[in-house]
């Protein structure tokens, strides 16, 4: 596919704004803060992804003279802001959590700084890849979750939205937990695992079952996983299957056996297959299914007794169908004249859609024995003692203070760009995964939890609470 610039992928009130920043407020400097508001399908928890394509973004970042050629036919930017954007040179401050990091709403994941009239333009962008990826590495979360141990393989690319939510959503699956992704391309560009069997139509394509079995043992000896539920699991699928097994072992062949089952009563039919593998002597031979999964089908199965190795799991991840929107924002915090940082609040109805003010920092709390006690948010310069006072962010909670004493502060956040410079190398995506999983590791067990979740603990100083008390009070007089 022809290489793209998604440079005038945002919205026009962007721009437009943007002019305007340029036309009155060249020197005005903007904070603006990534963050998402509620989690996805009432769960715990998020798993934040997407840092590295928001890295390969505003590295690449620039408008071409296609763009400026179209810009200019709007009629609707001055001359010196179009050619202001000839020469574009990213030239903001950047900072993030790192990716696979559980967070929490209202934590700013992101912190952009810079001239106004570039903050502004990277809204819709930023807010694109985060939301999308953040969303799907949380849906795998909780499939992963369930799986208990199984291996989870993302099979999703044919029911994505799109090449691009098909090949990043399977990178943004693994980051979760998935073991590898059928996506071929998603796998050479990331350095995944890829994985896959055959589809009904190699066995409909032969003349019988066995025989199409048996070419594929031919050409596959040493991987025959095979696919038993083109006509009947148990009366065909299975026994041809064996029938393989049986060659290859009397042949001398070590093979990773195993059949896969694409539809039909999982639970029964799966321990019906394991029975028979079994009785078989195959006890080695694993069971792979598949067919519309998510984490309550699987949980449930499970529950059942499902006699099943892993899982092949599609639509329902890849489109984290049962919530399809992670509710990501990008809100203008604070602003900078003469080396001054003036904090900005923007006021709702409700306590979810008004901001928190300031340029902040973010902390993960640590007992003794390395488990999360929570999250804080400082303004940026707080000292922190042991004996300072934190108040809690959610007004439900029964204790709405807490003293830092005997909790240690890990800054959650590192920078990503200085001054336009890129200053931050993204492992691996493996190593993502490993990572999150660790940090999952750290958290109260409640608030993993699929179902009724406790609330994790987010805490702000004294300081920040004050200051959003004081300009909620200012600005609704």
């Amino acid at each position: 596919m022809k290489s793209r610039n998604l440079t005038l992928l945002l919205d026009l009130y962007e721009l437009t704004m943007a002019n305007g920043f340029f036309e009155e407020a060249p020197q005005k400097r903007g904070y603006f803060d990534l963050y998402f508001r509620k989690i996805p399908d009432k769960g715990g928890l998020v798993i934040y992804a997407g840092l590295a394509q928001v890295i390969q973004y505003l590295n690449e970042l620039h408008f071409s003279e296609s763009d400026l050629d179209y810009l200019k036919k709007l009629e609707i930017f001055s001359p010196n802001f179009l050619e202001y954007l000839r020469t574009f040179k990213f030239e903001c401050d950047v900072w993030s959590v790192e990716e696979g990091t559980p967070v929490f709403p209202n934590e700013p994941l992101i912190t952009v700084r810079g001239p106004l009239v570039q903050v502004q333009l990277l809204e819709t962008m930023l807010l694109n890849i985060v939301n999308h990826e953040s969303l799907i590495a949380t849906k795998a979360r909780r499939i992963c979750m369930v799986a208990r141990g199984r291996s989870v393989m993302e099979f999703g690319s044919r029911r994505a939205q799109g090449a691009d939510a098909a090949t990043y959503g399977a990178r943004a699956a693994v980051i979760g937990g998935c073991s590898g992704t059928a996506n071929v391309l998603s796998a050479k560009l990331f350095g995944l695992k890829p994985l896959g069997t055959m589809a009904h139509s190699w066995i409909q394509s032969f003349s019988s079952e066995k025989e199409a079995f048996m070419a594929w043992k031919k050409i596959y000896p040493h991987n025959c996983l095979l696919l038993v539920d083109t006509y009947d699991v148990l009366h065909s699928g299975v026994l041809n299957a064996l029938e393989v097994f049986k060659q290859l072992k009397e042949e001398g062949i070590q093979s990773n056996l195993g059949i896969r089952i694409d539809s039909g009563d999982i639970t029964y039919l799966t321990k019906q297959a394991r029975r028979m593998l079994d009785d078989a002597g195959f006890k080695d031979a694993t069971i792979t299914v598949s067919n519309a999964l998510d984490e309550d089908v699987i949980q449930n199965v499970l529950e059942e007794g499902s006699s099943i190795d892993s899982f092949g799991v599609g639509e329902k991840l890849i489109t984290a169908s049962s919530d399809p929107v992670l509710s990501g924002v990008y809100k203008l915090v604070a602003t900078q004249e003469n080396g001054e940082i003036i904090p900005k609040i923007k006021l709702s109805n409700t306590v979810e859609k008004t901001t928190i003010p300031g340029f902040k920092n973010l902390y993960r709390l640590y007992d003794d024995d390395g488990q999360a006690r929570g999250d804080l948010l400082t303004l940026d310069g707080e000292k922190m003692r042991h004996n300072s006072q934190l108040f809690n962010a959610d007004p439900n909670k029964t204790y709405q203070k807490k003293k830092l004493r005997g909790l240690q502060l890990k800054p959650l956040r590192v920078q990503v760009f200085a001054k336009g410079k890129l200053v931050y190398q993204e492992p691996e995506t493996m190593e993502i995964q490993r990572t999150s999983q660790a940090k999952l590791a750290t958290l109260p067990a409640a608030c993993l939890r699929l179902k009724n979740p406790d609330i994790y603990d987010v805490y702000w100083t004294r300081q920040l609470k004050e200051l959003r008390t004081q300009m909620i009070e200012q600005y609704s007089e």
